[in-house]
């Protein structure tokens, strides 16, 4: 029997892993052009910190956790989301690591859900968090960093959705008030949400049923009843992101799933896969502000903002756009050699250039021309360094380029810096 991959997981072979490892290099080298700053956490936690922070009613503890039984009996929960264990790590190391403090990371998360288009159980995430500040420039900050993201990839046709959620001074008259009205339209809710919207009505916001979203539509609206604080911050917010360069679609109706999230909501929406027949996917990326984190881990006071991107999303929303994902850069050279004399020299061409810090490779066995061709090919090289006895007896190689098939006699000492003209041309 042929295994395969668990249900809603992928393998990543070529050309697919070269696409996905592109993602991740592309956007550690942009966080750290704003200042961010790599972090790791263990791929399974106390299953504590995520029922403590997400919520107890949240889909993803109620329904998506990765949870088990160590054999010390006690029960940890593969990672689900970034936000909470980056901020575990922060609080353990605060006094060191200061404030504000910027952290980016790449890693796999783990969701027990229906596996779809661009969602999978097993999944990569780019996400970015900033503790220890509330100031509204730190949202502004955030959304430009994932808005420069999806356009250095080449995607355009999508729009920014923003919205407030209020905090713990203003939000407690809106929850009464939006209870009020779920109320009365509970018989219009869909079976879950008409059994649960009293424990949190702001999910029913969040449902992507057509029966709950009808409902919602006619809810009252967070915006309208910020307090002051919470008014001017998002004002501010606002007003930074157009700065920027972006024109937000103010989205009442838009929250986030977990419970730790206050004031700013946002997401970015693919128009295009929306209009591609992969609507219910059509969320790019979303993030936040999560004042209150840290209290719920019993730390003290930190604010906070982040957001969490799926990088199979990002690629399904490449797709609908048509637009090619990135590569990781070709092989500089594959190195061909015909005869025993020429895979002496060859052999040490490949540790000359791989020691000069270009990528070059060869076979392990003695393989016919047209053989060692096809695996240069394969091996994705830029060009084909060619060693045959002619070559050897002029001291020269043969270099080929693997796109047109052009080809050219370089002097064995030159290949190195030929190679390296090669690179900076493609």
């Amino acid at each position: 029997m042929e295994l395969a991959p668990a249900r809603g997981t992928q393998d990543l072979v070529p050309p697919a892993g070269g696409h996905m490892r592109a993602l991740y290099d592309r956007a550690g080298d942009l966080a750290r052009r704003y200042g961010y700053r790599y972090v790791e956490t263990p791929v399974f936690e106390a299953t504590e910190l995520f029922a403590r922070t997400s919520g107890e009613t949240s889909d993803v503890v109620a329904k998506e956790m990765y949870t088990f039984t160590d054999r010390s009996d006690r029960s940890l929960t593969l990672r689900p989301e970034g936000t909470a264990p980056v901020m575990r790590a922060f609080l353990h190391d605060r006094q060191r690591l200061g404030s504000p403090f910027k952290a980016y990371y790449l890693t796999r998360m783990y969701r027990y859900s229906r596996p779809q288009a661009g969602r999978y159980r097993e999944h990569r995430q780019f996400g970015v968090e900033v503790f220890g500040t509330d100031a509204p420039g730190a949202d502004v900050e955030v959304i430009a960093l994932g808005d420069a993201f999806l356009r250095s990839l080449g995607l355009r046709r999508y729009r920014l959705e923003l919205n407030s959620i209020g905090d713990d001074v203003c939000r407690p008259a809106y929850r009464a008030a939006l209870l009020a009205y779920l109320d009365e339209h509970k018989d219009e809710l869909r079976d879950e949400h008409r059994e649960r919207f009293a424990a949190n009505p702001l999910r029913v916001l969040d449902c992507k049923d057509d029966a709950c979203r009808a409902v919602a539509a006619g809810a009252p609206l967070m915006v309208e009843h910020l307090c002051d604080a919470c008014d001017a911050h998002f004002d501010a917010v606002v007003a930074g992101v157009r700065a920027q360069g972006l024109e937000p679609v103010i989205t009442p109706t838009l929250v986030r799933g977990l419970d730790y999230y206050t004031r700013t909501a946002f997401e970015f929406v693919s128009e295009a896969m929306q209009e591609g027949g992969n609507a219910q996917q059509a969320t790019v990326f979303g993030g936040g502000r999560y004042d209150g984190l840290a209290e719920a881990l019993g730390g003290p006071h930190v604010p906070g903002v982040g957001f969490g991107m799926g990088l199979e999303r990002v690629l399904l929303a490449l797709a609908d756009e048509d637009v090619s994902p990135p590569s990781e850069p070709p092989l500089a050279a594959y190195v061909v050699a015909i005869g025993n004399a020429a895979r002496d020299a060859a052999r040490v061409l490949v540790a000359e250039l791989r020691t000069a810090g270009i990528g070059a490779d060869f076979p392990y066995e003695d393989r016919p021309l047209k053989a060692q061709l096809k695996m240069a090919d394969r091996a994705d090289a830029a060009v084909a360094v060619i060693i045959g006895e002619q070559e050897l007896a002029a001291g020269t190689v043969t270099v080929r380029r693997m796109d047109d098939g052009s080809q050219t006699a370089v002097a064995l000492a030159d290949v190195a810096s030929r190679l390296r003209t090669e690179e900076r041309s493609a």
